[in-house]
């Protein structure tokens, strides 16, 4: 069964955030730490990994996804907050 992520990448003193979606959450992340894809994360230098969530379908995930770029900046530092109160970059967790 397929699986999709959305998830949160924050730079290495949490000032911003960017939301995504992804089929495959290993290689996403990775393309953004290794700068593998031009624009906002590889800008804004954000490779670290502090939030994700799982779906079964690619429509519930989109549709979150949009859910948390609209929400404000307040409502994703608490769901980060309640995920990964350290900020922890968890990126390596997932690999293993």
């Amino acid at each position: 069964m397929e699986q999709y992520y959305v998830y949160i990448l924050t730079n290495k003193v949490n000032t911003t955030l960017y939301i995504g979606v992804t089929n495959n959450l290993i290689r996403r992340i990775y393309e953004h730490k290794h700068k593998l894809i031009p624009g906002f994360s590889s800008r804004y230098h954000l490779v670290k990994l502090v939030y994700y969530e799982i779906y079964e379908q690619i429509e519930n995930a989109i549709s979150r996804e949009k859910q948390l770029k609209n929400g404000n900046r307040e409502r994703k530092i608490n769901l980060i907050n309640s995920f990964n109160p350290g900020w922890k970059d968890i990126y390596d967790d997932i690999c293993r």
